[in-house]
């Protein structure tokens, strides 16, 4: 999300905390540390700071503020030695204000290099990030053709798109010749926007559509995303989507999801999505802890908000495991309808009725 990369390339060990649930929900395992009070306390002010200075909402900001020193007051933190303990503290007492998933204290017991102004990223650090991401795939944990030609797209994490883009094409140009698509989004923790909208773009033809917007505090401006009027390769345009969702869908993979759903270019199926709207960057505190503050809110085009505390209801209701059975039985039958072809009728006939024994037998 915006301005993560720079801090995320300085801490590679940061990166799956430092996306602010980006990847995954859960920092690397890491050793604690032993804090001295003089330094909670810093710790604690550092945090209410940076998101005074920072948070989307000015008076949520300072809402968090006057329930942390109430609790300072109450000595509710004057027995915390644990740096992680700490960390768990602050971020659950910041979201029991603001009951945003994204603002998160995070500990690093590699220290924290300071913050140098705009700096951005040495190339060391860049190809140490790229490093990471190759070795994820940049995200794209399979992708293939299911039975009765339909595509399969597992997206773990919309990483940046100056990464990831060849990846995207090179995914997108397998499945360009199915008949359905389905983009499995169960464990994506979200990410770049601006992926998103690139990969948006091969679900719509070469017209831009407006897909959604990011308010910012910083300037009080708005960023508006389309879709690109050119993508390598083929679209997809005119051919049936489906999107699997779970609890743990969040933050750029929800944005994917809402946007899709809301411009009726594709079918939810799955569960009601973690809920975080709010994108931001990471924040320094002190050399072990840094805050994600969400400095940004969604702003659908068409309707005027975002899914943040609520989340994306899916189109067909099924527990997630169930969820891609489901989504390729739909596709199936619903090209059913549409075949003439006699030998695409039993083909896709063949292949309902091997999936529909397959769930039988998974019952059993």
């Amino acid at each position: 999300m915006r301005n993560s990369l720079k801090v995320l390339c300085l801490i590679v060990t940061a990166f799956v905390a430092g996306c602010a649930s980006a990847f995954a929900q859960q920092p690397m395992e890491q050793p604690d540390l032993t804090l001295e009070a003089a330094t909670r306390t810093a710790v604690i002010e550092g945090a209410i700071m940076r998101i005074n200075e920072s948070y989307v909402f000015p008076e949520v900001a300072k809402k968090m503020e006057q329930a942390i020193r109430e609790r300072v007051q109450k000595k509710e933190y004057d027995n915390i030695t644990s740096a992680k303990q700490l960390a768990q503290k602050l971020t659950a007492d910041l979201q029991d204000v603001s009951r945003d998933k994204h603002l998160r204290v995070r500990y690093s017991h590699e220290k924290l290099p300071a913050e140098g102004g705009n700096r951005g990223p040495t190339p060391e650090e860049q190809e140490r990030f790229r490093t990471y991401l190759t070795s994820i795939n940049f995200g794209f944990e399979k992708v293939e053709r299911l039975k009765g030609n339909v595509g399969y797209i597992d997206l773990r994490g919309f990483t940046p798109a100056e990464f990831s883009a060849e990846t995207i094409v090179a995914a997108m140009n397998f499945v360009a010749n199915t008949d359905a698509l389905i983009f499995d989004l169960r464990q994506n923790g979200g990410g770049d926007p601006a992926t998103v909208a690139l990969l948006s773009s091969y679900l719509f033809g070469p017209e831009p559509v407006h897909l959604n917007s990011l308010y910012w505090r910083e300037g009080d401006s708005t960023h508006q995303w389309w879709t690109l009027p050119y993508v390598p390769g083929k679209r997809y345009a005119g051919k049936d989507v489906y999107v699997l969702t779970s609890k743990r869908t969040f933050s750029a993979a929800e944005e994917f999801t809402y946007n899709l759903k809301n411009l009726k270019r594709a079918t939810i199926i799955g569960e009601t999505t973690g809920g975080g709207a709010h994108p931001g960057g990471v924040r320094r505190i002190n050399e072990n802890f840094m805050v994600f503050v969400p400095s940004g809110r969604a702003i659908n085009p068409i309707t005027k908000t975002n899914w943040e505390g609520t989340g994306v209801k899916p189109d067909i209701e099924v527990a997630a495991e169930q969820s891609l059975r489901t989504a390729h039985l739909t596709a199936l039958k619903k090209l059913l309808e549409k075949a003439t072809n006699p030998m695409k009728i039993d083909q896709i006939k063949r292949s309902i009725s091997d999936l529909e024994k397959e769930t039988t037998e998974a019952k059993n």
